[in-house]
């Protein structure tokens, strides 16, 4: 009997979590990637200093620690409230030893809010530090400096065909939880099981609350994937403004 549908960032996917499939067929290779990749090592902890206040605004110390220190672009999305599908997603650029906030767009994510627990439909975002090294999209690459995985069959058979949902997809970038790096965003393949969760992408917008995924208009996905460097170490920080803030 067929697995029943779930329903993922906003759309209806055939054994699905998130925004990508969960039943996993043979996939091509890759190192697996945990919760909290490193890119690099962690920065070292140290005692509070005219340094530690040049950090993006409304990220704590605890939160700031799991930024490897190679970094120099960070996604910084900022939820709400733990319960709540509305935020912002923020753009920032080391520039010397400070962090130069050069965009910023209004978001969704899941549609329960944010969790320090994924698992499998229950509807919320996973709050952390994750590297971003994959991008794609049902549309041709529009400039991406992330390898960018074109496929416009993969990504088109993963939407019901709704005048709201139909470009969801147009343009992803893969967040590195529960996932192999270096192969498509939709690579089926759970490191940690299935139960934990994945596909979590950033992708266009759709109006309203996802089932993990975070969402940006257009503008935000395009300038993302013309800015982010792979030689800049990118990763995403994402949360409810109250734990992002620890």
């Amino acid at each position: 009997m067929a697995a029943p549908a779930a329903l993922a960032c906003g759309v209806l996917l055939w054994g699905t979590v998130a925004c990508a499939p969960t039943t996993e067929p043979p996939g091509p290779g890759g190192a697996p990637a945990s919760r909290l990749p490193a890119a690099g090592s962690p920065r070292p902890a140290s005692p509070a200093s005219p340094a530690t206040d040049l950090r993006p605004e409304g990220i704590g110390e605890r939160m700031w620690q799991q930024v490897p220190a190679a970094t120099r672009q960070l996604v910084v999305v900022y939820g709400d409230d733990r319960d709540s599908p509305d935020g912002l997603v923020a753009l920032y650029e080391k520039q010397g030893t400070a962090w130069e906030r050069t965009g910023g767009w209004p978001a969704h994510n899941g549609r329960k809010g944010w969790t320090t627990d994924h698992h499998m439909d229950d509807e919320r975002t996973p709050v952390g530090v994750f590297t971003l090294t994959d991008a794609g999209g049902a549309r041709r690459d529009p400039g991406s400096r992330l390898r960018y995985w074109y496929d416009d069959h993969a990504y088109a058979s993963m939407t019901i065909q709704t005048e709201a949902h139909a470009h969801d997809f147009d343009y992803v970038i893969a967040v590195d939880y529960n996932r192999r790096t270096g192969v498509p965003p939709f690579d089926w393949t759970r490191p940690e099981g299935v139960e934990r969760g994945g596909g979590i992408w950033l992708h266009l917008d759709h109006g309203d609350g996802t089932s993990a995924c975070v969402t940006l208009p257009e503008p935000g996905m395009r300038t993302l994937l013309r800015t982010l460097d792979p030689g800049s170490r990118p990763v995403v920080v994402m949360g409810d403004r109250e734990r992002l803030g620890i």
